[in-house]
């Protein structure tokens, strides 16, 4: 394995990885442990991602296993763990926190890869292992439950709902 290409590769996108899992999971511990998973997944295949987009992959990891804990417990947690390192006010955290609390752990996915990531659809649907129409219509799903059900989130972008 290439340790140092691993390395170099962990400490530039560990960062971009937790608030990822964060915003998909809503739970800080429960962020850095998917990180961890990924991470430890990506470096036992380093050989073969190096050449290739191991974020891409270990996106996918996060997303996946993040989907598979919520199947198991049928739970998903909207508590306000507070944020390191963040430079956005705690009160627009906080209100992207509960919106997103609001909305499947799939849509969830879609919403945090497509406008977090700035990933194409395409590029979300091949990380989430879906259909492109998926893909659009989760998000499609989840844009218009937040619009009804998070309008607090039109408040900070200055619009009214």
């Amino acid at each position: 394995m290439d340790d140092e290409g691993f390395t170099e590769w962990a400490s530039t996108r560990q960062r971009q990885l937790l608030r990822s899992a964060y915003l998909l999971t809503g739970d800080l511990h429960r962020a850095e442990d998917l990180v961890q998973e990924a991470l430890t997944k990506v470096a036992l295949r380093w050989s073969r991602l190096a050449v290739g987009n191991p974020t891409a992959y270990a996106l996918r990891i996060i997303t996946r296993d993040n989907i598979s804990w919520w199947r198991r417990r049928r739970d998903v947690p909207i508590d306000s763990v507070p944020e390191r390192g963040t430079s956005i006010e705690p009160e627009t955290a906080l209100v992207v926190r509960r919106a997103l609390a609001r909305l499947t752990p799939r849509q969830r996915a879609v919403l945090v890869l497509r406008h977090f990531e700035d990933l194409t659809e395409r590029q979300a649907a091949d990380i989430l292992g879906v259909s492109l129409g998926t893909v659009k219509s989760q998000n499609a799903a989840a844009l218009d439950r937040l619009r009804t059900g998070a309008p607090e989130l039109l408040s900070l972008i200055g619009r009214t709902p």
